[in-house]
């Protein structure tokens, strides 16, 4: 009877290994083809005029009654056939969008997209990047303001747009632009850095687990998971982000001059109607107004990229990227 139980028992453990072996195949193989669908996939391009002229063209359709319609046709191919004779070329507008994770891995798509962008921009072309971001780590929000200070050094006029949020290092990237333009109640500013790490030291004490941690470097390592918390460690670490923050403060400053950087670098947030007079955005908008706006004497452009991330960037963004957490060990705005 004993033996029989045991052979229940293994062959139900067999059963859970095999199907937890066949889950992880499985994931593996969808990942693959995903990989290898995004690598086949580049930037794709929508024309947003022609996409507000067909949505007005579907309301008309609805609305209108058939003369009008024949008369309001009639009326655009007149101005469609002037506006050809016209020598003068419409300036393009290139919109981005950056809806900002933990770890700021839409950078990637957005490196590719500037890049795209410089090889072929004109005098007077402009970018508008709309930024959805609370912010993240330090290095992942630098590279991205980086990539957006690109364009800049190449005389390309940039907006950032801010509709819902841009703090910490959402506004590190929008501080670049020529112009900030925020919808009345979008939450901007957050300028300081924080950086949390539990620490378990005492618990491992009361149980008699040792942790060993060696470091060659004395400031190698300061305040860690596991290791033992010190006055001198805790000290490096505020060292540390007060050199982060003095960072982050001149970074505004240099990209905002016209902002009082002792009022606004506390790590406060504000929402735009406040911001304004502060002078951390430069107009009260929704991107919507304002793409609506330019696209009466632009072309419109909106450049979308097919996310290429690997497993371990993927695992990130799906774990981390919706989730208000400080990273051990990691500082983030």
């Amino acid at each position: 009877m004993q033996t029989f139980a045991d052979w229940v028992q293994f062959s139900v453990a067999a059963a859970v290994v095999l199907l937890l072996l066949g889950i992880v195949v499985l994931l593996l193989v969808l990942i693959l083809k995903k990989k290898a669908k995004s690598q086949e996939d580049g930037i794709e391009i929508e024309h947003l005029n022609q996409k507000w002229e067909q949505n007005a063209d579907h309301l008309r359709t609805a609305l209108l009654k058939p003369d009008e319609l024949k008369s309001f046709h009639k009326e655009r191919a007149k101005a469609d056939k002037a506006k050809a004779k016209d020598p003068s070329q419409r300036r393009r507008v290139f919109v981005l969008d950056f809806e900002g994770d933990l770890a700021a891995t839409q950078c990637n798509n957005m490196r590719d997209q500037i890049t795209t962008i410089t090889a072929l921009a004109k005098p007077n072309d402009e970018v508008v990047v709309r930024i959805e971001s609370p912010g993240g780590l330090v290095h992942s929000y630098g590279l991205a303001a980086s990539q957006l200070a690109r364009l800049r050094q190449r005389n390309i006029k940039v907006t950032a747009c801010v509709d819902k949020v841009a703090a910490s290092g959402g506004y590190m990237m929008a501080c670049v632009a020529n112009n900030i333009v925020a919808a009345p109640f979008a939450i901007v500013g957050s300028i300081g850095v924080v950086a949390g790490t539990p620490n378990l030291n005492r618990f491992l004490k009361k149980h008699d687990i040792d942790y060993v941690e060696q470091t060659a470097g004395e400031s190698k390592r300061t305040i860690s998971l596991f290791g033992e918390l010190t006055d001198e460690k805790k000290a490096k670490q505020q060292q540390q982000l007060n050199l982060i923050h003095e960072l982050f403060k001149k970074h505004i400053a240099e990209n905002r001059p016209q902002v009082d950087i002792s009022i606004v670098s506390t790590g406060e947030v504000w929402p735009a109607s406040e911001a304004l007079k502060l002078r951390l955005v430069d107009e009260l908008c929704t991107s919507d107004d304002l793409l609506l706006r330019l696209g009466i004497e632009a072309d419109i452009f909106l450049l979308k990229t097919e996310e290429k991330q690997d497993f371990k960037a993927r695992l990130l963004k799906k774990f981390l990227g919706s989730m208000k957490m400080d990273l051990l060990d990691w500082a983030r705005f």
